[in-house]
């Protein structure tokens, strides 16, 4: 008996548990078997379009057609399996037509469904487009015809020829599926009339004839740079469509055409073929396959080219890359759905809810790609959908939300009531629940506006120990619905009855924005918008306006009806600054006034300039403003261009924008949040400025996460850049992974890198996920960044991409052109870059010839480098004339060739130079011309200068030889007098006097390096005294001599005694202990040396003369200059100090 028990509790267990469960799987049987697809059919023709579901019955099925129930008919009904049959499809304008988008809704108890949308269109083809046009053509150059035709299905187009149809690819001709009819090497035999053919399952259509007239080419052709005639355009092609880009080039020779990415990357092989002469066609087209395609035609054998490019934009429909899954939640609880899809464009994303689109409140919000249901109520459970859609296609998927219900739950509050306390507080009141009022641990308080729809609702909680509440943050003059929900541990009852109360009227929170344009010289036009009411906070009874001169200071007033929009200023003074300002009331008063708005009434002049245009400002998140305006209905006038000015309110106007006379759209970003600024725009011609608009505009507030207690959307990522062309680049860039009933736009951020005017930067506006900016500046590296904008948020800018555009093919050609006649056979010739800034320059191309070759078309041909602006021309004809020009050429094509310089090539040299003037080279621009006469004057000025220099050397060369001479001869005179000097101690020494020091032996040293004043002897260092002071060494190969000779230097007794050599200097002593001493001599410098044994001693390096003429001048007589000095055979050791002259003297 207790395993029975046992059992039964086990089996009753598991229904408990898996009941609920049982029933998220049970909703999995309600899906389509057959879903319908999109048709084409013929007007009368019966259609059929299928649907099937299975599921739980009863199914009942139905059919929603442009968003509403489809009503049936004798015409439209249903079939027995749910399918829908149209037995004579209608063409009619309006709700009777027959085309649109339909939909299958099947139901059964758990929820309904709907299928993905299938579109009926009626098969069509209207006139054409495009018609051929009548052209005339070069024998052996190519011809292209056009036609376009609008039709669904697309046609099928041929062309014929004199009425007989051509095929659709020869040799020479080519019939592409856009259209165009393609003939290369034109002949007399292709003249005649062409037209197209468009034929689909509607009907057929011919265009009108085209008359191809083929003129005789010139003989012999002259050689013709490649050109292309008709480069790829930019095209969007559906997902598994094809995708042809055409390019047709003319040259002589005939040019090859080529194709590559302008990513680098290779294209595919395998779907990717080459129709005609160069026709690039992809097919079954994939997202890979997207890019930029460059069509590059070359001349045979040689590097020059030009190029023309394309982008292709494949659009992919929805795929979801994530589903919502079903869900069980008890009431009171909290369900989240996540569902994200992927596609080109971008999709967006609906929920629905058995079938019905669900709509944002204050307990359903839909971001972040997330369903997210508060406060679980019975009511919510039902079947989900994700629906993705795009202008490709749409997919769904479904998932259904259980709500657990508990038994003892407490019962609603009940006699909920709300008063209205101010124009921003309600007080609520209400009582405990009948049922289980003592298990309420808290309210919970919900509210949000009463009007429109995806309000959002708001939630207080509050304790269990009251029953009133005042809620002081709400609008004025705004109605508002009420309810409350009691909470137990376990759970929470049923909301309460819904309550509604309005708030009270205030006056306005500010007052509106002014708009002033001038029709005269005498008026000002004032208008304003109306206030929204979050602003005006109840009915505007009356508007106050204020007017004054600037230098004026009494002040007019009007006082104007609340449904007054604008007003007419009159009588008013030419050329003159009006300060204006208005105010709001409600029935409670009078709210702030403007601040002073000014405007410069129009001059009085006769002068017919642009009157003031209709100025529109409309601001698109919190940063930015869109400046939009059209010309004035009566303005009569051209207009050259706009002027646009803004500033803050607080801060002195800007410099103006120039904007061309085709705009009517600008837009101002990096604004501040929160500001006013005030915008004014004037068109202008060649008579002047002229009247000009003003408007202000207050930029709101960015929407933060405290505000919304959701989190700001994240950046757009995968921001890629492509160069389309030297003016544009292709943007993409992927959508965040969130989902938003509301709209979401982006702004794009593009500016030269390293721009230093912030005014510059260019901001533009899409709600798409790719953007062709154009209006760049060739061969310019820029920079991008994207955010995005939803429901009020703005996310942070994406990180920076960077992308050049290409450079632009040279518009002009190379500048001052030279050609050089430097041998008897070569010339020379030099140019310039183009005087075009920002032109990339890749090589250069030299044509030259003969007159002779020049009339037989015959040029030859020398290209350069870019970086090289010079050429040789070789092995020219004597007593021929040639013609020289030069072009300059890049990636993007060839520019022009320069103006032709001539060349005239002598027989003779010395005759007569070109064009009788005695010049050899020759400009393209007039410059100066060097001829042989400058040369002559160059080469004598030089000879000149070179003489000059020489006779100079000489001069320098002799007066030191006179130096040499006066010092000998001085010497001789001294040594002339010095026996009969006596004791030279006792004398005053005149001034740079020759001082004699007698040679040191082997045992004394004299420091020889010059780097100091320190003397040494056998003994060790002597220091000299802090004089100045004349000394004397005599050496001698006796010691005993010395030592006298030395006793005499201490008694300051000096004499020269025979065999004794005296080395004489004079001694600076310095200032500074630190500071070299100099051995001051005679007036000769001994330059030239060598290491003396002597110095060999001590490790110095001493130094002598080799200038035996130089020793022979400086001793007394032929006999005079000893074989040895000192210890050793020596030559005499002297010593070079700083600035020092030293005399060797024999005795």
């Amino acid at each position: 008996m207790a395993s029975v028990k046992r059992k039964l509790y086990q089996r009753l267990l598991f229904l408990l548990v898996f009941l609920p469960i049982s029933g998220v799987f049970c909703f999995s049987e309600l899906f389509f078997i057959k879903e319908p697809h999109d048709t084409t059919a013929l007007r009368k023709d019966a259609v059929i379009m299928d649907c099937q579901a299975h599921g739980e019955a009863p199914i009942g099925i139905g059919w929603i057609k442009n968003g509403a129930q489809l009503a049936e008919s004798e015409r439209v009904y249903l079939l027995a399996n749910g399918s829908l049959y149209i037995s004579e499809v209608e063409s009619r304008r309006g709700d009777k037509s027959d085309e649109g988008f339909y939909q299958c809704l099947a139901q059964n108890k758990y929820g309904a469904i709907l299928s993905q949308k299938a579109r009926l269109t009626i098969a069509s083809i209207s006139s054409f487009a495009i018609q051929p046009t009548s052209i005339v053509v070069t024998e052996g150059s190519v011809a292209r015809l056009a036609c376009k035709v609008i039709a669904n299905p697309p046609p099928i187009i041929t062309w014929e020829f004199n009425r007989v149809t051509l095929p659709l690819s020869t040799e020479r001709i080519t019939v592409l599926p856009s259209g165009v009819l393609q003939i290369y090497g034109v002949q007399q035999a292709d003249a005649g009339n062409y037209r197209c053919t468009a034929t689909n399952i509607a009907s057929r259509r011919r265009s009108t004839e085209a008359i191809l007239t083929v003129t005789p080419a010139l003989r012999p052709r002259l050689p013709q740079r490649p050109r292309i005639i008709a480069g790829p355009q930019n095209i969007t092609v559906a997902l598994h469509q094809n995708a042809i880009l055409e390019c047709m080039a003319t040259g002589n020779p005939r040019p090859l055409l080529s194709w590559s990415r302008a990513d680098g990357k290779s294209i595919d092989v395998y779907n990717t073929k080459v129709l005609g002469n160069g026709n690039l066609i992809i097919t079954d087209i994939k997202p890979q396959h997207r890019g930029v395609y460059m069509c590059r035609a070359t001349t045979p054998g040689t590097r020059n080219y030009t190029i023309a490019s394309a982008n292709v934009t494949v659009l992919a429909p929805p795929s979801l890359v994530e589903w919502p899954e079903s869900l069980t939640r008890p009431r009171a609880g909290t369900a989240r759905f996540v569902c994200q899809a992927e596609g080109v464009p971008a999709p967006r994303i609906t929920w629905l809810k058995n079938g019905e689109r669900v709509h944002s409140n204050g307990r359903i919000k839909m971001y972040n790609s997330k369903l997210v249901i508060n406060q679980i109520i019975p009511e919510d459970d039902a079947i989900y959908q994700c629906q993705a859609e795009n202008e490709q296609g749409s997919v769904l998927s479904m998932a259904r939300l259980i709500v657990v219900m508990s038994e003892d739950r407490p019962s609603a509050p009940r006699n909920v009531q709300a008063d209205t306390v101010s124009s921003s507080a309600i007080l609520l009141a209400w009582e405990r629940p009948l049922y289980n009022s003592n298990k309420v641990i808290a309210y919970s308080v919900h509210y949000m506006k009463a009007e429109g729809l995806n309000n959002e609702e708001y939630q207080v909680v509050i304790g269990n120990d009251t029953t009133r509440y005042i809620i002081d943050d709400l609008e004025a003059a705004r109605n508002y619905t009420f309810y409350i929900v009691a909470y137990m541990p376990m759970g929470a009852s049923r909301m309460s009855d819904h309550v509604f109360q309005r708030t009270f009227e205030d006056v306005p929170l500010r007052a509106p924005e002014l708009s002033l344009t001038s029709r005269s010289p005498s008026d000002i036009q004032v208008s304003w918008q109306p206030l929204p009411d979050k602003l005006s906070r109840g009915r505007v009874t009356a508007y106050r306006l204020s007017y004054r001169t600037s230098s004026e200071q009494p002040v007019s007033q009007l006082e104007l009806r609340g449904d007054v929009k604008q007003h007419l200023l009159e009588n008013l003074l030419p050329d003159t600054i009006y300060l204006l300002r208005i105010a709001a009331a409600t029935g409670i008063g009078w709210g702030e006034q403007s601040a002073w708005t000014s405007h410069r009434t129009p001059k009085a002049s006769s002068a017919k300039v642009p009157l003031a245009p209709e100025l529109h400002l409309e601001p698109l998140n919190c940063t930015t403003i869109t400046v939009s305006w059209r010309l004035a209905p009566g303005n009569s006038v051209r207009v050259q261009g706009h002027k646009l000015f803004y500033h803050e309110e607080t801060q002195p106007e800007s410099d103006p924008i120039q904007l061309r006379a085709s705009d009517h759209r600008y837009v101002i970003g990096g604004l501040d949040p929160r500001k006013k600024y005030h915008v004014k725009l004037l068109a202008y011609n060649f008579m002047g400025d002229g009247y000009q608009a003003d408007q202000t505009i207050s930029t709101p507030g960015c929407v933060s996460v405290r505000d919304r207690l959701v989190p700001p959307p994240p950046p757009p990522h995968h921001v890629y850049a492509k160069t389309n062309s030297s003016t544009a680049v292709f943007l993409y860039w992927g959508r965040p992974a969130f989902s938003s009933s509301n709209d979401v736009n982006y702004t794009i951020r593009c500016n030269p890198v390293g721009l230093q005017n912030a005014s510059l930067v260019l901001y533009l506006q899409t709600n798409e996920q790719q953007l062709l900016v154009q209006d760049l500046e060739p061969n310019t590296r820029y920079e991008f960044a994207i955010r995005l904008h939803i429901d009020q948020l703005s996310s942070p800018w994406s990180p920076v991409v960077y992308q050049s555009t290409l450079p632009e093919a040279p518009m002009t050609p190379p500048s001052n052109v030279k050609v050089t006649l430097i041998e008897e056979d070569t010339a020379l010739v030099s140019w310039k870059l183009p005087e075009v800034p920002n032109i990339a320059v890749t090589h250069y191309t030299i044509l030259y010839a003969s007159r002779k070759a020049w009339i037989a078309g015959e040029w030859q041909v020398l290209q350069r480098e870019g970086s090289i602006t010079m050429a040789l021309l070789e092995n020219l004809q004597p007593g021929q004339v040639y013609l020289v020009k030069v072009s300059a050429s890049n990636q993007m094509g060839d520019g022009p060739f320069s103006h032709t310089v001539e060349l005239a090539v002598e027989a003779d040299q010395t005759s007569k130079h070109p064009h009788g003037s005695p010049h050899n080279t020759v400009f393209s621009d007039g410059f100066y011309q060097l001829d042989q006469r400058s040369m002559t004057g160059i080469i004598v000025g030089v000879c000149i200068a070179l003489i000059c220099i020489i006779i100079c050397a000489f001069i320098i060369v002799c007066r030191g030889k006179n130096r040499k001479l006066l010092a000998a001869k001085a010497y001789r005179e001294r040594a002339s007098t010095s026996p009969a000097a006596g004791h030279l101690g006792s004398e005053p020494q005149p001034q740079n006097a020759d001082i004699t020091v007698p040679m040191m032996s082997g045992e004394h040293f004299i420091d020889a390096k010059g780097g100091t004043n320190l003397i040494i002897n056998s003994l060790g260092p002597v220091q000299p005294s802090t004089e100045k002071k004349n000394k004397c060494f005599f050496f001698n190969r006796e010691k005993k001599n010395h030592v006298e000779a030395v006793q005499k230097q201490r008694h300051g007794s000096r004499s020269y005694q025979p065999g004794i050599t005296v080395l004489c200097y004079e001694e600076e002593l310095p200032a500074s202990p630190n500071q070299p001493g100099a051995l001051l001599g005679s007036s000769v410098d001994m330059e030239g040396s060598s290491n003396s044994e002597g110095s060999h001693e001590t490790g110095d390096s001493g130094r002598y003369s080799h200038d035996e003429a130089e020793l022979t001048n400086l001793s007394s007589g032929p006999s005079s200059r000893p074989t040895s000095v000192g210890a050793e055979e020596s030559g005499p050791s002297l010593e070079r100090g700083h600035g020092a002259r030293v005399d060797v003297r024999w005795s």
